[in-house]
């Protein structure tokens, strides 16, 4: 579909121009406008049982259902942006492809793409990534994921000689092929003092996405202004 972005990299709009009868799955609370004959149905977001898909959702941080919005003979558009100041980003999928995505990055996909959860292992119960990814997938042919960012997206690439290492709060996206295990930033005193923590050490061979903001340091830094509410 013809996509079109504007006031990149801090507060986004992404505008997909669709033709008579393309369709758009976006994530419910992403839409900004759209042209008035667009057709709209809500269902869910992932296959499989009402229970399995709401546990699905719940982990993977993102809603159970998803917006469904489909053009008429005319064609339409609708426009769309993230919750948080940031980018947006389009990855084409091909068939057989995945692409993994931190909760909350997904904001739209074409409608032949799929995605459910995926567990990353017990290693990453000790990160602040949770241990679960989302992971999208095409269906009868290439199709394309829309995905957003708490700030600028940076693309950076993976090999097997060059692994790379980013903080836990700065990951957004990653392809397969690339793996992760959390690790400490240093030594103890390092993890337990520097500020860093935990941090994921990617390795393998694909494509990895970073953000320049961290939404989890912004909340810290907001909570000693947030007024007392035990008093």
């Amino acid at each position: 579909m013809n996509v079109e972005y504007e006031f990149q990299p801090a507060f986004t709009l992404m505008t997909a121009n669709l033709e008579p009868g393309e369709s758009i799955k976006v994530e419910p609370g992403a839409m900004v406008a759209q042209s008035s004959d667009l057709n709209v149905e809500t269902g869910r977001s992932s296959k499989g049982g009402l229970i399995g898909g709401l546990i699905k959702s719940a982990i993977g941080g993102e809603s159970f259902f998803i917006n469904t919005y489909s053009a008429g003979p005319a064609g339409g558009w609708i426009s769309m942006a993230p919750s948080s100041p940031g980018d947006v980003s389009t990855f084409d999928l091909e068939p057989g492809q995945d692409l993994y995505m931190q909760g909350g990055a997904f904001m739209a996909c074409s409608p032949n793409v799929q995605y459910d959860t995926k567990f990353q292992g017990a290693k990453a119960l000790f990160s602040r990534e949770g241990a679960f990814f989302l992971r999208a997938y095409s269906e009868g042919g290439p199709g394309q994921v829309f995905y957003s960012s708490y700030g600028a997206i940076k693309q950076v690439g993976v090999t097997p000689d060059a692994p790379i290492i980013v903080d836990n709060g700065h990951l957004v996206a990653f392809t397969e092929g690339v793996s992760y295990e959390a690790q400490k930033a240093g030594n103890w005193k390092t993890t337990l003092l520097g500020g860093e923590g935990l941090v994921l050490r990617l390795s393998g061979s694909g494509k990895a996405w970073i953000q320049t903001r961290n939404l989890e340091a912004l909340a810290s830094k907001l909570m000693p202004f947030l007024p007392d509410r035990s008093q």
